[in-house]
This record gives structure tokens, sequence and C-alpha cells, in this order.
């Protein structure tokens, strides 16, 4: 449904209450103008990349809409947050009683896109409890809203995650909420509408999304997604996890309002998060336990390309336990426990890493002849301030949510737990920066993710790419001619002697003057895959750089040393490859070491913590064993997988709905 469809549903609404005649004339004039209008017609972009160009952004964030942000100070609203991405300084909490903001936030550098993912659920109680001429304002549960907001924040949440339910004041079959819920899903709306730039510039483009918010109540497990729409045709409401409480039951949702809706609506779907799952994010099982079916897997699929690798809580990569992995790497940015409820259990291989789960998707791939989870990469930060793209190290202010609050206080040293993190962008591959050109590259996943830095790193693979590739003017035209990008699929293996090349690059974050990027220090390729026996298998490998190249960073100035590389290019050979055997590649990286955000702001603060005298309150986080002070950035590419034989994808197997 068009905005105009919304705006004018709830002005119908609102008219019904008050007289009959002038509801029915407002919803003839509804029907009436939603089969005129159109989404505007945007200008052709000047600027056009013909082997396509990195655009930066942020699909994961929430503003004063959100029950966990609006529970936390946050008053920034989707259009605010929409100016925060385009460049602009805004003010965040905590707020004087004047309602001035006591901090503020700006980008070094404006995102190329964004979109606002305020949670579906609850959304018009917490409309409700902060508009005065609203009915239900004066709820009990809005007075505990109002005056005892962290109260609120964990009894409502309990309520739609756990109980599925509407809050009391909703009235009979939840009808004055879901009138509620239209405001603040209109505005914004409208505020993805007000700031997508159609001219011929091309500067800034937004989705109009949201996140569905689930929770496994048997372990905690977090089953959040968010939701992309194309354009501006949506769902007249977001489907909640309490209308949906399961992911098929979303997907079919969205099939029934918007993808099979016949209206030009079209949706997709990102898990983020799985490092929180419990193992519940990617079970394979359907709400009754029945195994996955080929429809079922083919669904899920096509409705969820991208998996988020990386944000504000943490990377979701892959597990690492010392003697469990040689990859020392995939300790990074890990969480001391697998779930969103805060059950005190540490994470497992079985958590929900995203390394895992791909080869899972090889296994179930052999027996199904679909793969579920032929995910591409991403990264955003989950920001529960409004402000999108604030990934970096040296500015983070905290990102709430699950977090520090700081709705009354300034907060005194470190401004948000030790265990999160500023979060990363997403970068997708394409011509032009337009709702129609990003969203085609979400869909066929040639998008990558990176843990802040704006790097830059491309992935291809085909069968005869020339060992001098690397050296080439033209080596990107010649590797799309050749071969296939980021988030494909190998074709079949030409003969018995064939062999799958690669071609990874990635060039350092060209940074600003008044902050430069760093050096890269090498660039990887992990490849996995099951062998004839069942065995699942992977490997990482060192294709260009060098891990010993003596860079350190000294923890006291936050100064680094030692050699990097602002680009780093190799053409690999898979010497071992198998071509009866499933398989994936990514390409990885990786920065030389900075200070970790938290190590900043103790630097800047004198902290010794040799020297008790040093720490003083707010600060005693800098010397306790959970900090870590050190952090290599990075950035991860969509996976290239390689079948032996040629299989039939999920768009052929058509969307049927799951049982």
């Amino acid at each position: 449904m068009s905005l105009v469809h919304n705006v004018l549903s709830i002005q119908c609404t609102q008219a019904a209450r008050q007289s009959f005649i002038i509801a029915t004339f407002f919803c003839i004039f509804s029907m009436f103008a939603a089969s005129a209008a159109a989404e505007p017609v945007r200008a052709p972009c000047t600027a056009q990349a013909p082997q396509k160009r990195a655009f930066f952004g942020d699909l994961h964030v929430h503003t004063r809409y959100s029950l966990d942000a609006s529970t936390q100070g946050t008053r920034t609203t989707p259009a605010q947050a929409y100016q925060f991405a385009r460049g602009e300084r805004i003010g965040i909490q905590p707020w004087t009683q004047d309602g001035e903001a006591q901090r503020s936030l700006q980008l070094s550098r404006p995102l190329d896109f964004a979109m606002v993912s305020d949670h579906a659920e609850l959304i018009g109680e917490v409309y409700m409890c902060n508009t005065p001429e609203f009915d239900g304002y004066s709820s009990w549960q809005c007075l505990i809203y109002r005056h005892w907001s962290r109260g609120a924040y964990y009894l409502f949440n309990y309520w739609a995650t756990i109980e599925q339910s509407h809050l009391g004041q909703c009235g009979d079959n939840d009808e004055l909420c879901l009138r509620a819920a239209l405001q603040p899903w209109q505005a914004t709306q409208q505020a993805a509408e007000d700031f997508y730039d159609r001219s011929a510039d091309c500067i800034f483009t937004t989705f109009i999304g949201y996140e569905w918010t689930g929770m496994d109540s048997s372990n905690g497990g977090n089953l959040h997604r968010n939701v992309v729409f194309r354009s501006a045709e949506v769902p007249r409401l977001p489907a909640s996890f309490i209308d949906e409480p399961a992911p098929h039951l979303l997907w079919n949702s969205l099939q029934d309002t918007c993808n099979g809706a016949g209206q030009g609506c079209d949706a997709l779907v990102i898990p983020h998060n799985s490092n929180y799952s419990a193992g519940s994010m990617f079970t394979g099982l359907t709400d009754d336990d029945a195994p996955m079916t080929v429809e079922y897997a083919a669904q899920r699929a096509r409705f969820e390309p991208l998996v988020e690798i990386m944000q504000h809580k943490g990377a979701s990569e892959c597990y690492f336990k010392a003697g469990f992995t040689e990859d020392e790497l995939c300790a990074f940015e890990q969480l001391p426990k697998d779930n969103i409820a805060g059950f005190n259990d540490p994470p497992t291989p079985d958590t929900g890493f995203v390394r895992k789960v791909l080869v899972d998707g090889l296994v179930i791939e052999e027996e199904l002849n679909v793969n579920p989870y032929q995910f591409g990469v991403i990264a955003s930060t989950d920001t529960h301030l409004g402000t999108p793209g604030a990934a970096r190290e040296d500015l983070f202010l905290g990102h709430g949510g699950a977090g520090v609050s700081a709705e009354t206080d300034v907060p005194m040293g470190l401004p948000d737990e030790l265990i999160y993190n500023p979060g990363g962008l997403a970068v997708v591959w394409a011509h032009e920066n337009t709702r129609d050109a990003l969203f085609d590259a979400m869909r066929r996943r040639e998008t990558y993710g990176t843990s802040g830095p704006r790097i830059i790193s491309r992935f291809f693979a085909g069968w005869d790419f020339s060992p001098d590739l690397c050296g080439a003017p033209d080596r990107i035209e010649r590797a799309y001619a050749g071969g296939v990008p980021m988030g494909s699929l190998l074709s079949v293996a030409p003969d018995a002697q064939a062999r799958p090349t690669f071609l990874v690059t990635a060039s350092q974050d060209a940074g600003t003057p008044n902050s430069p990027g760093t050096p890269l220090q090498r660039l990887q390729v992990i490849k996995g895959w099951v062998d004839a026996t069942g065995q699942r298998h992977e490997r990482v490998i060192d294709a260009a750089g060098n891990a010993d190249n003596g860079a350190a960073v000294d923890l006291q100035s936050c100064t680094t040393s030692g050699s990097g590389f602002a680009d780093l290019c190799a053409v690999w050979v898979d010497t071992d490859f198998d071509p009866d055997e499933h398989a994936y590649y990514y390409s990885r990286a990786v920065e030389n070491p900075t200070c970790r955000w938290s190590q900043r702001i103790c630097a800047a603060a004198g902290v010794n913590c040799a020297l008790p005298s040093t720490v003083s309150q707010g600060y005693k986080g800098c010397c306790e064993a959970e900090h870590r002070p050190i952090v290599q950035e990075r950035a991860w590419s969509s996976p290239i997988w390689y079948g032996p034989t040629s299989k039939p994808g999920s768009a052929a197997l058509g969307l049927a709905r799951s049982p």
C-alpha cells in the first residue's frame, strides 16, 4: 500500500469515529486517489558506473518510535535520522528540562543510503503513550511508560515477545493500538519519501522498512529480522511478531500483502545478529518441528537473500574458542552469551554463526536440491539513537537498545557496555544510487559488510582468470566478463581438470583529511565444503598481505606503527578443488590493529591500570578482564558458491507458502 493509501486510510479511520457520511466520503476519495496515485517519477541518474560502484549505508536504525529507543530517552524522528545520514549534526540524549540535547553527533562523511527500521511490535502503544490527544494516553500502562521507562521496557517486551500480546489498553481485537500504529508507520514512510533524492544527482537513497522482533522463549534466542521494501508500495501496517509469531509466518504475510499481491510491492528480509540467537535463527524447522521441505527451503531462500554479519551487539561471522579453530580472527567482537534474553549461556559452534550456517546450507542442498542458507552479507549499526552510519571507533557515544541508558544524565566514562561496539556498514555494488538498483543488488547478493571503515572489497570467481589479472587496468571488466561476482553461483566445472580461480581485491578506507584511513594488513579467502562422506571442512587462506608486518598500536596514545597496504590484490587458485563437492568461498580484508572505542576513551582519560589513582568513576571498565583494547577492523564479502550439478534456484522452485 502506497503512502497515499496509508494517509487516506488514517483519515478514513479517524473520520469514521465522527460521522458515517464523512467516513464514506473519505473512503470513496481514498479509493479514487489510490488508483490514480503512483510513486513519483525519478530523474535518470547522471552518474553511471558501468563496472558498478560501492555504495555505503545502514539498514538497521531505530528512532523514537521503537520501544527500547524511546524508553532510553531517544527523541530522534525518522526525518532527523535521514538528516543525520546525509551529514547533518543532530542532538541526542540526555536532554535538559528545556528540551536541549546535552550531546550531539555528526558523520564525517554522509552515507549513500539508509533505512529506518523501527520495531513493529508495540509501535502503536509507544505512539499512544507519547500523544496526549490519543485514546489510551492516560492508561496505567502509559503511566508506567512515562514514569518508569526501564520498567516499561522489560514489562512491555515481555508482553510482546513472550506473551505475543498487545498491551491491555488496546481494547477489543487490539483495534485501538493498530489504529495508533498507523501514525508512526505513515511518518516513517513520509520521511523516507521526503529524503529520497529523486533528482539526477542520485546522492542519497532511502528505503521504507521495519524490524520484526521475535524471541525463542525456550532459550532467549534472538529471531529478529529487518524487512526492506523496494519502493513506496508497502503494506498498510508492518507485520509484527505479535501478529506473525514465526519467521515463516512473516514470509507468508509478506507474500500475501506485498510480494504476491500484484500491486508492485516487493520485500526482502534480513536476519540480524544471529550470534545472539542461541541456535534458533536457523533451525531449519517449521513451527511443528517437521523436517525442512523443498518448498520451505525455497521460500526461505527467496525472502532471505542476505544476513547481517556485524552490528552493535557483536559479530556473527564465526565461533572462536581456543583449541576449536585455528582462525583466531573469529574472536573478533564475540559476545560472552549466546542469547538476547540475558541467560548466562556461553556461545557455542551451534549458536548461529554465519560460517557454520553456510556449510549447513551445503548439506541441505545435497538432500533437497535447494540451499536455504545461500546468504549474501551486510553489516549495520543497530543504533537506537537514530544515528545511521555512526560506526567510527573514535566518535562512539553508545548505541543503546540493549546497552547503557543515557536518558537523564551525561554518562561518565564509557558510554556503552564493554561487550558492545559501534557496529558496521552495509555496502552494495550497483550501477547507480537508486532504490531499484540497490534493491536488485541486494536480491542478487552483490553486497558486503564492514565493521565500520569504508574498505573497498571485490571478489570474483571464474575458471580461467589470468594469473596477471591484478596488474590489468581493466581487471574488473574482465572479471565480470569471464566470471561471476560476490553473491553468485559459479557454473559447473567445464572439465575434470578445471580449478576455480578467484580475483580478490581490497583497498583501505581513504578516510578524510582529518582522519585518514588505516592500512590493510592482509586479504584472505575462506573456503567451506562438504566432502563425499558428509564431513564438513573449512580453510582460511592468506591470499595477499602479511600477518607479520610489524603493525602495532601504543595503548596509551593510540598511535599506530608498522607497515601496511593501501591496496591488496591476488589471483588465487583452489588447487585442492574437487568438482564433486559442494563449496562456498568468501573474502575477508583485515586492517592493521588500532585502538578499540573503549581504549580510546580510557587513553584520553589518562587511565593506567597499573596506577589505581588514575582509574576514576566511570572508567573502571578500562581495567576489567573483558576489556579488549585493540581491534582489527575488517570487511567480509558475500560468498560465491559451487555445486557439482546445475541446480534450480529458489526462484525457479516458486514461492509456495510454508505450512
